[in-house]
């Protein structure tokens, strides 16, 4: 915003707001910011014990909050890479001709979360281990980021999880003289990834550490891994059926995982996501997820989560 939400000029140029400025300025009580910023509502964050909110954040949730929200023609994502998800976004884009942006831009699990507690997203895409395993870890995950209690956990799909590999690879054991073999070029996710999350547990299964392995690079999404195999670069990588597909690579399946989204619940609401979700639902949206291969949709649209509904820690 280029102006100023009041006329003081000093809280206009301090990046954080205190709760009486905050109070002034939405012509509330302190003790009801004090109560929006306790339940998650606003954006806020406490230091050594006292209240700041960020002042860019707060002009956002109070356009946000006007009338369903002046943004409600975009949707932002980020979080962790997915086949389905970026060709859906593709496809609705095309379908709104305009009128409507569907925008994704792919971080990683941890980095995506972040970006949500900011503001600075309005979805994120995360996994975090077996499907099995998901209605604990996920959770667990989100509850350490602010703002935590506004939001909601939706299932998008479950998928198979694994290795990529070359085709010429598939014969190979999975051992020390296989794809373990000092001459198997990895590549690797970074830190905070969902894949290494999961390749780093796999390894701990095989009494293997990542630094074990012949590491000649690092990706920063689960297509990167396809693209540096099918161009020779590395031999083996984590990743999904979905993106080994999309290259015509050869793949190792590990597990079922589930691929989840965390929206914050006034976006939940929003005709964009709830779009989002109704495309998979379409005789198209079906075809789509198994021309990619590797996707269950049979829970696609389910409330798994609620932070509100959260015990307090």
């Amino acid at each position: 915003m280029n102006q100023p939400v009041c006329g003081d000029a000093t809280m206009h140029d301090n990046p954080f707001l205190t709760v009486h400025e905050v109070a002034r300025l939405l012509h509330l009580n302190e003790k009801k910011i004090y109560q929006l910023a306790s339940e998650g509502t606003m954006p806020a964050t406490k230091v050594t014990g006292k209240w700041l909110f960020p002042r860019r954040l707060v002009e956002q949730w109070i356009l946000e909050s006007s009338h369903h929200g002046v943004l409600a023609d975009r949707l932002m994502i980020t979080g962790s890479d997915d086949p389905l998800l970026a060709a859906l976004t593709m496809r609705l884009n095309q379908q709104h001709d305009g009128s409507a942006f569907y925008g994704m831009s792919v971080t990683g699990t941890r980095l995506g979360l972040d970006l949500l507690s900011q503001g600075r997203a309005d979805v994120c895409a995360i996994h975090w281990g077996r499907a099995e395993e998901a209605s604990l870890r996920h959770p667990a995950l989100i509850r350490g980021h602010d703002g935590y209690r506004q939001w909601v956990l939706v299932r998008l799909a479950r998928r198979t999880q694994g290795l990529i590999i070359r085709q010429e690879d598939r014969h190979l054991p999975i051992n020390p003289g296989g794809l373990f073999g000092s001459q198997r070029r990895w590549v690797v996710r970074q830190e905070g990834a969902g894949s290494q999350r999961f390749l780093q547990e796999w390894l701990s299964g095989h009494q293997m550490r990542p630094e074990q392995l012949n590491t000649l690079a690092i990706a920063y999404s689960e297509r990167e891994v396809a693209s540096l195999v099918a161009r020779g670069e590395v031999d083996v990588g984590p990743g999904t059926l979905s993106a080994a597909n999309e290259f015509g690579l050869g793949f190792v399946p590990v597990c079922e995982e589930a691929f989840d989204l965390v929206v914050p619940r006034n976006v939940y609401f929003r005709d964009l996501f709830q779009g989002l979700l109704d495309y998979l639902s379409t005789p198209n949206g079906i075809q789509l997820a198994q021309s990619l291969g590797g996707y269950d949709l049979r829970e696609c649209g389910q409330l798994i989560w609620r932070g509100d509904a959260a015990q307090h820690d």
